[in-house]
């Protein structure tokens, strides 16, 4: 198996950037909610872990936290913006709001050499950064030292080596820190010892691999929503098992004009995947009507999305005769 990272997602925007440049860099990674974080840890027996962004302050009451199993995991950890303050705080520093807020380009000075900047920055150097923050570490835990100084961050950039350990309080995912990537490389490569040789197309192979072993001979239904998500899954799940999967693509009438007609054409007509196309645009419309908060519209599209597909499901699995037993829903 490849070597992992874990991505701790508090809830940045950029997140998925994370996962992106960790994966340009030849390592495979996955993103998971800091709340589940501790399961991630066992299942996934990652060599290093990086903590995200975040909109939320430290500073508040119930503020998300890294959960305890990340400090005493022993892996290396990398703290970005939010990810920082968290670790901050988690280990005996302190953070405050501060009074110059920072967003957009940045210009951060470096004062000492760590393993996070080998061979990309050097002390005495000045290098843009984009920072996106509010608040501010202003005492470090015990163990850290200062690696880089903005005018609003002085502990811009901090690390403990002993611990590998490292905080940013910049964002080196985005494209507006031109060296990010370099850094996110030296975290992966040079502090966690992974390998790089992960590709997409290794991943690719490997999970048809899987999904053929534990399909089998048994029938697939595959619920399709018109997203990319669950397009990607019944496409990679077509290319393991063929004609054994049927797509059920429940039309709620709420894309964009014509393209449930083009989730239509593509899968039967470029992918040739057998699509049972169920029009419950008036079913969905009507149960919507007069709703005006997001979160009652979210779970109301979600629990009409689960009773169609189920029901036509059953209908799907009459009409073919299939075995009780023998199907597996995706």
């Amino acid at each position: 198996m490849s070597d992992t990272i874990l991505i701790l997602d508090f809830g940045s925007q950029v997140t998925q950037l994370i996962a992106r440049r960790v994966r340009e860099a030849g390592v495979y990674c996955e993103v998971v909610p800091f709340s589940k974080g501790e399961e991630a840890l066992a299942r996934l027996a990652p060599r290093g872990i990086i903590l995200s962004g975040g909109p939320a302050s430290v500073t508040g009451e119930a503020s998300p936290r890294a959960p305890q199993a990340v400090w005493d995991s022993g892996l290396p950890v990398l703290g970005i913006c939010y990810g920082e303050q968290t670790m901050a705080a988690q280990l005996g520093g302190r953070v405050t709001p501060s009074n110059h807020r920072e967003f957009g380009r940045s210009t951060v000075e470096v004062v000492d050499g760590c393993a996070l900047f080998a061979d990309v920055w050097r002390p005495g150097e000045r290098h843009q950064v984009w920072m996106s923050h509010g608040d501010r570490v202003d005492m470090l835990p015990g163990g850290f030292k200062v690696v880089a100084t903005s005018d609003g961050a002085p502990f811009a950039a901090v690390a403990n080596e002993a611990r590998r350990y490292y905080g940013v309080q910049f964002h080196p995912e985005v494209a507006h820190t031109p060296d990010g990537a370099k850094l996110i490389g030296n975290f992966v490569h040079g502090v966690c010892g992974c390998h790089g040789d992960w590709t997409m197309a290794a991943f690719r192979a490997t999970k048809i691999a899987q999904i053929r072993a534990q399909v089998g001979d048994k029938r697939v239904i595959c619920g399709l929503s018109g997203g990319v998500d669950s397009a990607v899954a019944a496409v990679l799940i077509h290319e393991a098992i063929g004609a054994q999967l049927t797509c059920v693509f429940v039309d709620h009438g709420l894309m964009r004009l014509g393209e449930a007609e083009q989730v239509v054409s593509l899968f039967r007509g470029h992918y040739n995947i057998p699509l049972v196309h169920v029009d419950a645009a008036a079913t969905f419309l009507g149960a919507l009507d007069g709703v005006t908060d997001p979160e009652a519209k979210r779970k109301t599209i979600g629990k009409l999305f689960i009773e169609v597909f189920e029901a036509e499901a059953k209908n799907s699995a009459a009409r073919t005769s299939w075995r009780r037993g023998r199907s597996t829903r995706t």
